[in-house]
């Protein structure tokens, strides 16, 4: 069950329910003291892996680049049989022909960045040529992000419908809505920026895009998985989560894991509803799923760096 587009009776973004600060930094640090058993925990790894967005997002990025990153999304390490491959490849517009043809027939997605990433300042024309873009160019997914100066500044409808027009943009292409967390600067603009973006019609909502820190932290991300819960019970709409940065260690990973199960349930467990956009976490998890199998640690050297 995913949203198509806007809800017709929109609530009060200005009143959006209040976080308690302190209660959700307490439940969210009670996630990392749950026990894993070493069964649960190797499957767990290879669900992580099989969530990540790999991705490269840089002003230096080549053709030759993105081929490699796509060869390593579809063999993680070949000298280890039974490892999954990522989600999918997150690049620039100007990338994805590039990333769709060396991922053809793989399964994995292409994402892409779009609305004038990371910053978010530019027009709504050019925002929405950016998206058309990107889905003309074989995008099966759209990370956009939103205007937090209008947020800021109380202009919730604005954002609603900047949202909602790159939704319209899309056209089959799923849309992961970027709240950047870190700008938004307290939990209740966090909850508030969430409830915008499900009901102007996303597909996913984002904690960051990784070129800001704090990126993605645990409460922040419960503050947001919360709002997908409540969402769901109003509408019956799944929605999508995607903490994104900051997120570079099997162990952390496998957290959020446990509180995805507890928060929203087995039906998210799955890259369908839930990615990790960190692609420092991928060698980690590669490195623990060796250990697991061999009893050996391979060096970080043995794991390609993108």
């Amino acid at each position: 069950m995913t949203g198509k587009g806007p809800q017709t009776t929109l609530p009060d973004f200005s009143i959006s329910p209040r976080i308690d600060q302190v209660g959700v930094e307490e439940r969210a640090s009670r996630f990392t003291k749950r026990s894993i058993k070493n069964e649960t925990k190797m499957n767990g790894l290879k669900l992580v892996l099989n969530m990540i967005d790999l991705t490269t997002l840089e002003g230096k990025d080549t053709a030759g680049k993105v081929k490699q990153l796509c060869y390593k999304a579809m063999h993680p390490h070949d000298a280890v049989p039974g490892i999954p491959t990522v989600a999918a490849v997150c690049v620039y517009p100007s990338m994805v022909s590039i990333a769709k043809k060396a991922l053809e027939g793989s399964g994995i997605k292409v994402a892409s960045v779009a609305t004038a990433f990371p910053s978010g300042q530019a027009s709504r024309a050019i925002k929405i040529a950016d998206v058309k873009y990107a889905v003309q160019q074989g995008a099966d997914e759209v990370d956009m992000v939103i205007s937090r100066g209008k947020f800021h500044e109380g202009e919730y409808n604005f954002v609603f419908d900047e949202i909602a027009a790159v939704k319209e943009a899309c056209g089959e292409a799923r849309l992961k809505v970027i709240l950047e967390t870190g700008e938004l600067g307290t939990y209740d603009k966090v909850r508030r920026a969430s409830d915008i973006a499900m009901y102007a019609g996303a597909d996913f909502i984002k904690t960051s895009t990784g070129k800001i820190q704090p990126a993605a932290t645990m409460p922040v991300t419960l503050v947001m998985l919360e709002a997908i819960r409540d969402f769901y019970y109003k509408t019956g709409k799944m929605i999508g989560m995607k903490p994104a940065g900051g997120i570079s260690k099997s162990k952390l990973a496998l957290h959020y894991l446990v509180m995805v199960k507890e928060v929203l349930g087995d039906d998210w467990l799955n890259n369908h509803w839930f990615r990790f956009g960190a692609s420092s976490l991928a060698n980690d998890v590669l490195m623990q799923i060796v250990r697991a199998k061999t009893g050996l640690y391979q060096s970080a050297n043995y794991f390609s760096a993108d």
